[in-house]
């Protein structure tokens, strides 16, 4: 066996796990909106938002919604995972991936954004920096450096072209 070929088959048994992100990153959405509803009861603060106002938060929440669901369709589309526990086999540049490297994770900060400004909530309004800086720390930062050392210079023109966030 030539040391090419050796070489594949190494990277290809590494590269099952994908990112190796091992906690899923919906669940990181849920937990911190659960905690926001516990500490909301037992200590209910307001944010204070007009209730004329609050209904802001309905199209933040269903934009929040929208975004992971209709991105799912474009990882269909090119026969990626969108899992990141699973490999990736491309990197999509193209649509909305061309303004955020994270637009579903930014879809996940807006649902809770938007449950915390309909509901009037503190509590769950402070649980979007919470999932943001979750996110980053359980996928994002294992995310990038999986992708830079599986697309190499592809994806590190890719990371310097487009932000992180929005």
């Amino acid at each position: 066996m030539s040391k090419e070929t050796e070489s594949k088959e190494t990277e290809a048994r590494e590269d099952k796990k994908g990112a190796g992100v091992k906690f899923p990153p919906p669940l990181v959405l849920l937990l911190a909106i659960a905690a926001g509803f516990v500490v909301d009861y037992l200590y209910p603060v307001s944010l204070g938002v007009p209730a004329a106002l609050q209904i802001i938060g309905a199209p933040v929440l269903v934009l929040g919604v929208a975004l992971p669901i209709l991105l799912s369709l474009s990882f269909r589309r090119v026969k990626t995972n969108i899992e990141p526990w699973k490999p990736t086999n491309v990197i999509i540049t193209t649509g909305i991936y061309g303004y955020s490297r994270n637009p579903i994770y930014l879809g996940f900060c807006l649902i809770s954004l938007g449950i915390g400004i309909w509901s009037n909530k503190l509590w769950l309004l402070m649980s979007t920096p919470i999932v943001g800086i979750l996110i980053y720390f359980i996928a994002i930062r294992k995310e990038e450096l999986y992708l830079e050392s599986k697309f190499g210079d592809q994806y590190r023109q890719y990371k310097a072209s487009v932000r992180r966030w929005i």
